[in-house]
């Protein structure tokens, strides 16, 4: 399981992920149970015309075998979709596991879903709504069994591509979401290795983590400095590019005095403290890394359109 905090001080955890997601009406909550299916019909296509004298068909002889059309894509049959009431120190969080059709999320914002789905940072998610990065709901979505068996024949990365695949579905069904993506010329940061080299600790063996809070950050994954460079996009609003050429799995923690952090109280044993220093400062002090400000071509994913869930 991975787990992420946001810069809010929510804690997002994903089931399974490669790098690095409702609503009051009237102040009730709306339970939408719908029901998801695939583009392609089932029912057999009728013949549109009788065979003309002389064709193989009205000769009783084979027509030319056409080759099987393609299996539509796996998608959830049933998603009940819930707006999410708020708790004191909740957490964000997403179960998935790439081997099933079983797809869980609570307190989540349709970006967040967006981002978990595309595979998309946050801060290269454009024009969506107020709403859908303020709204939270839950969603709890499955697909029928013969999904499960598909899935669980395909491996962790296929799988969690599918699984994707099926949450883009529900979101473009349900949330009526529409997308593209472009590519733009933005201010970034390259993430380098700093002047004294990298310090990164021991590669890992095994571990998925992310947790991302307004003073730290710590990640575990596979490309380790790659993921690190994502997180570190939400905190610095700038898409972070890794340039750093450092691949593998790595224990990486950060930890630093937020801009705004009020001063620590005797009284209170606040993680903030004013010997953390700035973000900059912390991440070339802890890892051996920094950032250099550039410009470049960002892919960037701009929303078209997006709806509030709709109840049956």
């Amino acid at each position: 399981m991975v787990q992420m905090r946001r810069p809010s001080g929510c804690r997002f955890n994903c089931g399974e992920r490669a790098l690095l997601p409702w609503m009051f009406l009237g102040g009730m909550a709306v339970t939408v149970l719908v029901g998801v299916h695939g583009g392609a019909s089932a029912r057999p296509q009728q013949q549109s015309a009788a065979a003309p004298a002389g064709s193989k068909a009205a000769l009783g002889e084979s027509a030319t075998p056409t080759a099987p059309s393609a299996a539509p894509a796996p998608v959830f049959d049933v998603a009940a979709i819930h707006p999410h009431i708020p708790e004191p120190h909740e957490h964000n969080s997403i179960w998935s596991s790439p081997f099933d059709g079983h797809f869980r999320a609570e307190n989540v914002s349709v970006v967040m879903l967006i981002h978990w789905a595309y595979e998309t940072p946050e801060t290269r998610i454009l024009d969506a709504p107020g709403w859908a990065d303020s709204t939270y709901f839950n969603i709890d979505a499955t697909a029928d069994p013969a999904v499960d068996q598909q899935l669980h024949s395909l491996t962790s990365d296929a799988g969690r591509k599918q699984k994707e695949k099926m949450v883009q579905a529900l979101l473009a069904d349900r949330f009526h979401l529409v997308v593209h993506t472009e590519t733009r010329q933005l201010p970034i940061y390259e993430l380098v290795v700093a002047k004294g080299g990298a310090k990164l600790g021991d590669p890992q063996s095994s571990g998925t983590t992310v947790n991302h809070g307004r003073d730290h950050i710590e990640v575990e994954a596979a490309n380790s400095a790659t993921l690190l460079a994502e997180e570190l996009s939400k905190e610095t609003g700038r898409n972070v590019v890794d340039k750093t050429g450092i691949t593998g799995r790595y224990d990486l923690k950060l930890r630093w005095t937020p801009d705004d952090a009020a001063p620590a109280s005797n009284s209170s044993a606040s993680p903030v403290s004013d010997s953390s220093p700035s973000l900059f400062t912390a991440l070339e002090e802890q890892l051996g890394l920094k950032l250099q400000s550039a410009k470049g071509p960002v892919q960037v994913l701009v929303i078209d359109k997006v709806e509030m869930p709709s109840a049956n």
